[in-house]
């Protein structure tokens, strides 16, 4: 006689129960899918760049272990790293020196930004988030118990937002704003003016402001503008950065925020419970990339060179549609275009028939609150960038585009 055990269904908690996958991880999975299908799929679905990590970082980080770097750290990072951050980070700030404990070492840019959330956000609080954005912010500020504020961009100037925007979006409630420039999805950049002017709200209405500049040295002008170039006080102010995107290092997993003393020691506290440190030998890695200065810079000035051309000829194949509307990128890897047509619907229908019938992986724009819009990246090699944008073309014509 055997007895049946009846298993009860999971049901997650209201914790979690709101979350979704990942967009790009999705469009990125459903590519793999198709390729080992046999299907020759052109993948410009990642947000990572498509180059190797450099040499100089590697061995560094070879040294390190056989050093034995293979152990616990702070919590907060190893103090070289953070002195190395701090440093760079006076030499932008115009006020006092800011120094290693003003500076929290994360898994990446994107635990920096959760710490920064639920370390200074809750119930009953608005953060006001420019639109579109990176999916994730939208999902750190309810984990957080706080509300997601949409602020849509304006079209016309590279769905950018302006602190007129900003202030028409806010209520006695808002607490922060989240910044991200150069920007994903659209690769727009903020101008020195437009930062000021939302810096200047932000400070007359005591808002936190999160600067997420994890793109900023790829920028097709110069280096973009940081926060700590502009802002007038520091008290309330968060510059989330890391080494993913400038140094092709998005698999060592470091990032940081730099912040008041206060909130850093909070933000370490939090990350004292969850993850602890980051990897010891990826923090070695990292301080090798920020230290090694002229290696460093060789590499990225060959980086951004090259994504700098995939920008300039991908936005003359789209000339062959002249009512494809897009974000002229300025910086960043990411083309956005809007790609919605009565015959062809929106961006996620454009998006499941490029993968599908075409054999090209984007990301649709819902991923980024703006429905009608896909995002191309453009962090692969020329030649596929190249042909993806002129499928992508073509069967917008094809929809009466």
């Amino acid at each position: 006689m055997t007895e049946t055990t009846t298993l009860r269904a999971f049901a997650p908690s209201a914790n979690v129960s709101f979350l979704k996958e990942s967009a790009t991880i999705a469009v990125s999975a459903r590519a793999r899918a198709l390729k080992a299908q046999g299907r020759k799929v052109i993948d410009l679905g990642a947000g990572e760049p498509d180059f190797d990590t450099p040499e100089f970082i590697k061995r560094a980080a070879e040294r390190a272990i056989d050093a034995g770097a293979t152990k616990y750290t702070a919590t907060e990072g190893i103090m070289p790293l953070r002195e190395v951050i701090a440093a760079r980070a006076s030499a932008r700030w115009h006020g006092d020196r800011i120094t290693a404990s003003e500076v929290v070492v994360s898994n990446g840019s994107k635990q920096s930004l959760f710490n920064a959330c639920f370390t200074l956000f809750g119930e009953g609080d608005e953060v006001l988030i420019p639109t579109p954005s990176w999916t994730s912010y939208y999902e750190m500020v309810a984990l957080s118990k706080a509300k997601p504020v949409s602020v849509i961009g304006d079209p016309q100037n590279g769905l950018k937002v302006t602190a007129a925007f900003l202030d028409a979006a806010s209520t006695p409630r808002t607490a922060g704003v989240m910044l991200n420039s150069p920007c994903n999805p659209t690769g727009a950049v903020y101008s020195e003016s437009e930062l000021r002017e939302i810096l200047e709200l932000a400070d007359e209405r005591d808002w936190w402001v999160l600067s997420d500049e994890i793109y900023r040295r790829i920028s097709y002008g110069g280096t973009a503008a940081s926060v700590l170039d502009l802002s007038s006080r520091r008290d309330r102010l968060i510059v989330i950065d890391g080494v993913a995107k400038a140094y092709a290092m998005t698999g060592w997993r470091i990032g940081w925020t730099i912040a008041p003393r206060a909130v850093s020691a909070a933000m370490g506290a939090l990350q004292s419970h969850t993850t602890s440190n980051a990897a010891a030998p990826s923090q070695h890695a990292a301080l090798e990339a920020l230290t090694n200065v002229g290696e460093a810079e060789k590499a990225i000035s060959v980086m951004v060179a090259e994504f700098h051309a995939r920008r300039d000829a991908i936005v003359n194949e789209m000339a062959a549609a002249p009512r494809l509307e897009f974000v002229y990128p300025e910086g960043a890897f990411y083309l956005y275009a809007n790609v919605a047509t009565p015959k062809g619907g929106d961006g996620t229908a454009f998006a499941a028939a490029l993968l599908e019938q075409h054999e090209v992986a984007i990301v649709p724009g819902a991923a980024f609150f703006t429905p009608d819009w896909v995002r191309l990246s453009y962090a692969a090699p020329r030649e596929q960038v190249i042909t993806g944008v002129q499928r992508l073309v073509q069967l917008y014509q094809s929809f009466g585009g």
